[in-house]
């Protein structure tokens, strides 16, 4: 089984169109691919789908899976935003729940760039990491908590600028706190966790989300996961899932969760394709 359910196209941030990216996933010998475009966020998030955009989205999966109908399922999914929760959620396959986002009145985004998001840690939280993680961790547990919400995206988006820890420990144990009761809720509530390539594809990381430790509490909790590359660039599409399917495997796990027709089932992990 290999399968993406994070991926994203010309219709929000991404670089390709729908075909282009079903193109890929056919080629790369994918069983089935979701789109998840972001959700409408406007004005926060300027990439983000407009009622039109979203629209024609959504036709293009349809013709796309009308199209290579036996070659590939396409799910039609959407990513929804902690801020942004404008749209019909029974119109989709699926929802990726995630954070980008901080603030009550006013927000700002935590992982536009490493000078917006030093720049928030500075004006926000006066240089205070874990003031700051306490903020995002409860964003987090509000989307855990959402009823529509099947998948936690990049549970830990708020360490992407933190290699080598340069902004934090990431073994700190209040930090840890934070995150593990934001999981906690996860688990409590059925979602899945993402086991997500995406910074490494930025340059930013060079491992996957979630770090290894809140990973490892994932599993000892008895945590759900899914692997994908929150594509925005084909070419990337599955970018490091071995070392996703490796890393799993170190902490114990022995299935990881796949969509298909009926719903998310589990499949062992060693039927899982990199």
């Amino acid at each position: 089984m290999k399968q993406n359910l994070h991926t994203h196209s010309i219709y929000c941030d991404g670089k390709d169109s729908i075909e282009e990216m079903v193109l890929e996933a056919i080629d790369r010998g994918f069983d089935s691919i979701g789109f998840s475009g972001h959700g409408y966020n406007y004005p926060n998030d300027p990439c983000s789908m407009s009622d039109e955009s979203q629209q024609k989205y959504m036709e293009d999966i349809y013709r796309a899976n009308d199209q290579y109908e036996g070659r590939i399922r396409i799910y039609l999914g959407i990513e929804e935003d902690s801020i942004g929760r404008r749209f019909d959620h029974n119109s989709f396959e699926y929802i990726i729940g995630s954070v980008h986002f901080i603030g009550q009145k006013e927000f700002a985004p935590i992982d536009y760039s490493e000078a917006r998001f030093a720049q928030i840690l500075h004006d926000w939280f006066h240089d205070d990491l874990l003031a700051m993680a306490k903020v995002y961790y409860e964003a987090v547990k509000e989307v855990a908590s959402r009823e529509e919400v099947d998948i936690i995206g990049h549970v830990d988006l708020i360490a992407k600028y933190n290699e080598n820890g340069k902004y934090f420990d990431f073994e700190d144990p209040q930090y840890l706190a934070y995150a593990y009761d934001a999981i906690d809720v996860g688990i409590a509530n059925g979602k899945i966790f993402e086991m997500n390539t995406g910074a490494i594809a930025r340059g930013y990381r060079t491992m996957p989300y979630p770090h290894i430790s809140l990973l490892k509490y994932i599993h000892d909790h008895k945590g759900k996961i899914c692997m994908s590359s929150d594509c925005h660039n084909r070419a990337n599409l599955d970018l490091d899932f071995e070392v996703c399917l490796e890393l799993a495997k170190m902490v114990g796990f022995k299935e990881m969760m796949v969509l298909g027709d009926e719903g998310f089932v589990a499949v062992p992990i060693e039927e899982m394709k990199a």
